[in-house]
């Protein structure tokens, strides 16, 4: 369903509700306006090289001296990182290169139980969970039952092909708004052939309804290319780092990314050969698609991916499920149908945990956004400090059990409890409809691995 009216924001009538009477009416106004007032799309590409470690193979993102380190904060704290500083914002304080990544060791994985209907079960505490990595144990530092704030940026593609829908997405940001918590900060990033910064992590309503009104999402427009990806990375590392708690991107695109060169081939996902890092200069130094799992993966950030394409008719949620720990981009499914363009999008959800909508089975955005919000209200963030040294880099798988004593908690009323996409475990090697550890009927839906990277 498209939804032709613009939204329309009457920006006096706002700020009269805001002034108080009085002697103080003028000097009030002025600071309602600054409070509203948009800074300006910033790209989030700007001043960045992206260099791979010949030895290591990760990709290193440097900023030119010029740029140096920013800040973006607009209601909020403060985020190192971002590519160009905002009006009125203070310079990042002295610090290492932006190559030189600091590694938090804190682990945070977010789960939902749902019970045997779907239904999300709330009331869990932290002696009900046990957390695995590789296997092993891990003892549950951090605890929280969706009461830390969330971070959640919109990552809207602006490219021509996905263009028709942005009336929508901009009504939809209302509902997306209006679920949240007050506490809870929302970024506005927009990409074609570059990324932009619409509106840094706010708490601000108004401010993000302005940003979803603003024509800066419009001028974005002006390319036929879209680098979906490229887009999802920039936001990952530049907005998110060092955030704690709940952290998701909601990605709206149609899947047809057109910078990393996704294939049916495998190859085409994956990192350059050593060898091939060393004589290919500046091919070896590209964004790839293995990058960009790693740097979700590395910063927990889960993607909801919402695709205007119609779902395929073989993509069916069983067959999602029994895929979930294998790479979906395979001849099996060319061969079902499936255009590649959306098994790369499912298979970033697969890989980072998150949810894959379809825009025409479901009819609405603010449907989509919805349940996307009761999804993130139903979370539980379990945090662990590894006991593996990490000083070995790489890929660590995740698995999430209740206790088999567990005390059984109240169901919450919600409309997220179907079947997730492969992006997310649900009790991997246990019968359906039953967890490890022997709790009958229960499904604990959590990202399947997280991304350690290499020491510069």
């Amino acid at each position: 369903m498209r939804h032709d009216a613009h939204l329309s924001l009457v920006l006096a009538a706002l700020l009269s509700s805001l002034v108080p009477a009085g002697v103080a009416q003028e000097k009030s106004s002025h600071k309602s306006q600054e409070k509203l007032k948009l800074p300006r799309p910033q790209r989030l590409d700007r001043g960045l090289e992206f260099h791979r470690d010949s030895a290591t193979g990760e990709l290193r993102v440097i900023r030119s001296r010029n740029e140096g380190a920013k800040i973006l904060v607009q209601g909020g704290k403060a985020q190192a990182g971002a590519s160009a500083s905002l009006k009125g914002t203070p310079a990042a304080p002295a610090g290492p290169p932006a190559n030189i990544r600091a590694r938090v060791s804190l682990v945070e994985v977010s789960c939902r139980v749902l019970s045997a209907d779907g239904t999300p079960l709330r009331g869990l505490g932290r002696e009900d969970f046990r957390v695995f990595e590789d296997g092993i144990e891990q003892p549950i530092a951090h605890f929280d039952a969706s009461s830390d704030p969330a971070s959640v940026a919109l990552v809207l593609d602006a490219s021509p092909s996905v263009f028709r829908e942005l009336a929508g997405m901009k009504a939809a940001a209302r509902t997306l708004a209006k679920y949240l918590s007050p506490r809870d900060e929302i970024a506005v990033v927009a990409f074609a052939a570059q990324a932009q910064l619409v509106l840094p992590f706010t708490r601000d309503r108004a401010l993000l309804e302005r940003a979803m009104a603003s024509p800066a999402l419009a001028q974005v427009a002006d390319s036929t290319q879209s680098n979906i990806y490229q887009a999802v990375y920039l936001t990952a590392r530049e907005l998110f780092q060092d955030r704690a708690g709940r952290k998701a991107i909601v990605l709206l695109t149609d899947g047809q990314d057109s910078g990393l060169g996704l294939s049916w081939d495998p190859a085409s996902a994956t990192l350059p050969p050593a060898g091939a890092r060393q004589n290919s200069g500046a091919k070896a130094d590209r964004l790839t698609f293995e990058d960009l799992a790693r740097e979700l993966a590395a910063a927990g950030v889960e993607v909801y991916a919402i695709s205007t394409q119609p779902r395929p008719r073989a993509m069916t949620q069983a067959w999602l499920a029994t895929h979930r720990d294998e790479m979906l981009v395979t001849p099996a499914a060319r061969e079902l149908g499936i255009p590649h363009y959306t098994l790369y999008l499912a298979e970033l959800v697969r890989r980072a945990g998150g949810q894959v909508f379809f825009f025409r089975e479901i009819g609405t955005l603010r449907d989509i956004y919805r349940q996307i919000t009761e999804t993130l209200i139903a979370q539980y963030t379990l945090g662990y400090y590894p006991a593996a040294a990490l000083a070995k880099p790489g890929w660590r798988s995740l698995r999430v059990e209740l206790r088999g004593d567990y005390s059984a908690p109240y169901a919450a009323s919600s409309v997220t409890g179907r079947d997730e996409p492969g992006a997310t475990r649900d009790a991997v090697g246990a019968p359906r409809g039953q967890s490890e550890g022997g709790v009958a009927n229960i499904r604990i839906i959590h990202r399947i691995a997280y991304y350690v990277p290499a020491a510069p």
